[in-house]
């Protein structure tokens, strides 16, 4: 498989990244797969040369790091690899602290690493914004976690424009290195960062790794009588308010492009991304998800296909993810020892 740059990171990664948020325990979300069931899946995605790898320490309380970690030792070199992981949430580690502070960020990559099996990993990421913590202290703790080799970049994710603005600037007034990735919402059906997100992380030379590139299942399901998921049953109403109707006519335009194209609608979706000179991050319970991303790297759209496939977007009312921290709900307010 190719290599693509990871921005101005000098990491020459896969042009698709495996998300293995997927692989964990079933008794985190119903459609995780255990370590067993997901080691054929892996390695389906190593041997076709996916060397990037995503995953947080919230994902099945952090199982997903230990089997993330303990499929790269056994089967590869770590230095062949990239691996990033995520902190924000409370983890096993630290089960009552949250947020981006100075303390929960170097308890957190401490646990990260332990369960990975590593002495660093490539990228760093907060997986959300944190508006109870300066973003000073934020980015200081940050700082020092590079300095000190757990980490070689630091990204960001979930942010509005102006946040990674802000974030950006602390970084750059203090002469340190500020995000180098950011990893958004970002698909056909959910374009909204086209208006100034993309165009910052462009300026910024930052690489851009979007989560969700099929919109929960609804684009590979393109041209089907039931777009939804298995995973997409549980926010139904947040899907409609991020992706539009069921039949939203931007499905049609991908059956169409995937039908001239001969190929499958998740393929179609997949390549416009790469198209846009981003690297989506997949999610794989089978290995035809990991298959169609696979062919999808060798899938070439002309321009009259992507006109295609844009032509029929329309924006998305404003809607917050379905994850997102109302600032007067946070548990925080409420529970003063989750904000040491």
């Amino acid at each position: 498989m190719k290599r693509v740059p990871l921005g101005r990171t000098g990491l020459s990664v896969s042009p698709i990244v495996l998300g293995c948020m997927s692989f964990g325990v079933s008794t985190w979300r119903d459609w995780v797969l255990d370590e067993e069931a997901s080691q054929p899946l892996l390695k389906l995605a190593l041997d076709a040369g996916i060397n990037f790898f995503d995953t947080a320490n919230v994902y099945s309380s952090g199982v997903s790091e230990e089997v993330l970690g303990r499929f790269i030792n056994a089967n590869t070199q770590r230095d062949d690899v990239v691996i990033s992981t995520k902190m924000f949430y409370p983890s096993r580690e630290t089960p009552k602290r949250m947020g981006l502070t100075r303390k929960n960020i170097l308890s957190s990559i401490d646990g990260s690493l332990q369960r990975l099996g590593t002495d660093y990993v490539d990228i760093y990421q907060v997986h959300r914004w944190d508006d109870l913590t300066p973003i000073e202290e934020t980015m200081d703790a940050f700082r020092e976690v590079v300095q000190s080799g757990k980490a070689r970049f630091i990204g960001a994710s979930n942010m509005r424009c102006w946040q990674l603005a802000k974030a950006q600037l602390a970084a750059q007034s203090q002469g340190w290195d500020g995000f180098a990735t950011m990893q958004n919402h970002y698909n056909l059906l959910h374009r909204e960062d086209e208006r100034d997100l993309i165009p910052f992380c462009e300026d910024q030379g930052m690489g851009v790794i979007p989560w969700s590139p099929l919109a929960r299942g609804r684009i590979a399901r393109a041209g089907s009588v039931d777009t939804q998921t298995t995973r997409g049953d549980d926010d139904t109403h947040i899907q409609n308010l991020l992706y539009g109707a069921p039949n939203d006519p931007v499905l049609k335009d991908v059956e169409a492009v995937a039908i001239g194209q001969g190929v499958s609608p998740a393929q179609v979706g997949l390549a416009w991304l790469m198209a846009k000179g981003v690297q989506p991050v997949i999610g794989a319970t089978k290995p035809k998800h990991i298959e169609d991303a696979i062919a999808a790297t060798e899938l070439t759209l002309s321009e009259d296909d992507i006109d295609h496939l844009e032509q029929s977007y329309t924006p998305r009312p404003f809607a917050e993810l379905p994850w997102d921290l109302d600032k007067n709900e946070d548990p925080r307010l409420k529970t003063p020892d989750l904000f040491e």
